[in-house]
């Protein structure tokens, strides 16, 4: 996925790979040439009209050719074009005055935490790090699930240290145990949430990662589809476990459509849907404590258009997200370059003014609500300056 389910312990070995959705065509150009006598276009014999009569029907079809392949160009690329000029002019306005950190922002970490890689000192410079910050809790990969839905004790040997360490540094810190694993929704292999025991298996592993001590249990299963009910049922049987153990539940979530139905368009021309319609959104939103939208990996080629759409995916959440849930917005403290995401154009500055642009169009004064970085290894000075000076003052 492009986000939480990237390279969680910054060494390339992830529960699921970054998302890169698209594909590119080159069709044939033709040349075009005509011969004739003297360039007069009339035949050695004086039959000029003869001649002319031979040569006009291929020029006619040449012309209607590439009249129609005009035609099939600006259909496609105006719908493209308008598209790109309305997220742009999302993106201008200023945001309302306050709409800054409620601090409950969130950080997803790397798994090196809880692995034994890390030390107290590491601990200490996180606390130190993140104190004059919004950032509550703490997503700390503590998987990956396996494709049964169990999860091996191996996976988080030292998290009863960090989770003790950081509760020492800074108190009011939440751990989290971040939870993923592929879906067999696009491919023969990975977890299939269909079959009744493999959900029971991912409850157990609740429990389990639970009694180990973690404050809540943060799941990225991807590719998920929209409208997927075993999702739900899974959501519903997870929400019942942590609250009995007065913990979070909480969600990475795809993106909203942009228009209604694109997951349905995308996933017929693709065969990855990549975004969940905005009611299922809601029915997800309703069974967590948080909700954090990967918010980045767009495919938008400019600062303002991917600005504007974090405006826009803003504003759908929160219309179906219910006060009681904490939404949050995904920042990328990531840099790759590829299709799916322009290191140039999704920057952290770019997501802070659309969220803010977002939050103030929509619901200005909601509480329950902040920004999720993604991730701890690979954000820069330039990321926690942009998140610090754009969300936090």
């Amino acid at each position: 996925m492009g986000g939480p389910g990237g390279e969680p312990d910054g060494t390339g070995t992830g529960d699921t790979g970054a998302e890169a959705d698209g594909s590119g065509s080159a069709g044939p150009g033709a040349h075009e040439g005509r011969s004739g006598s003297g360039g007069s276009g009339v035949d050695e014999g004086g039959t000029g009209d003869a001649g002319a009569e031979a040569v006009r029907p291929g020029g006619r079809r040449r012309r209607l050719l590439r009249r129609s392949a005009l035609a099939l160009v600006l259909l496609l690329l105006l719908p493209v074009l308008a598209a790109e000029t309305a997220l742009r002019v999302n993106y201008l306005g200023d945001p309302a005055d306050g709409t800054y950190t409620r601090d409950r922002d969130a950080i997803w970490l790397g798994h090196a935490w809880v692995d034994g890689r890390k030390t107290d000192a590491d601990v200490k410079a996180l606390a130190g790090r993140l104190r004059d910050t919004g950032i509550r809790d703490l997503y700390v990969h503590a998987g990956p699930l396996e494709h049964d839905g169990t999860l091996p004790a191996s996976a988080y040997t030292n998290a009863r240290w960090f989770i003790a360490a950081v509760h020492r540094e800074a108190p009011k810190l939440r751990v989290q145990a971040w939870l993923g694993d592929v879906l067999a929704s696009e491919s023969p292999n990975g977890m299939r949430l269909e079959r009744a025991g493999t959900r029971a298996a991912v409850v157990r592993s609740t429990r389990e990662i639970l009694a180990a001590g973690f404050q809540g249990a943060h799941f990225d299963l991807e590719p998920l589809h929209s409208d997927d009910a075993d999702y739900l049922t899974l959501l519903d049987s997870l929400r019942a476990v942590t609250r009995a153990h007065d913990a979070q539940l909480s969600v990475a979530a795809h993106q909203i459509d942009p228009v209604p139905g694109f997951h349905s368009f995308w996933g017929t021309t693709t065969g990855h849907p990549k975004w969940w319609s905005q009611k299922f959104f809601g029915q997800v939103a309703r069974r967590v404590d948080q909700i954090a939208v990967m918010s980045y990996d767009t495919m938008q080629p400019l600062q303002s258009t991917y600005g504007g759409y974090v405006a826009q995916q803003t504003s759908l959440a929160l219309e179906v997200t219910p006060p009681s849930t904490d939404l949050l917005m995904g920042l990328p403290f990531y840099h790759e370059n590829r299709f799916g995401h322009w290191n140039h154009a999704e920057t952290v500055a770019a997501a802070v003014r659309g969220v803010r642009l977002g939050l103030s169009r929509t619901d200005a004064d909601r509480e329950n609500f902040g920004v999720a970085a993604y991730v701890d290894f690979a954000a820069t000075e330039q990321d926690w300056t942009s998140y610090e000076e754009g969300w936090v003052r």
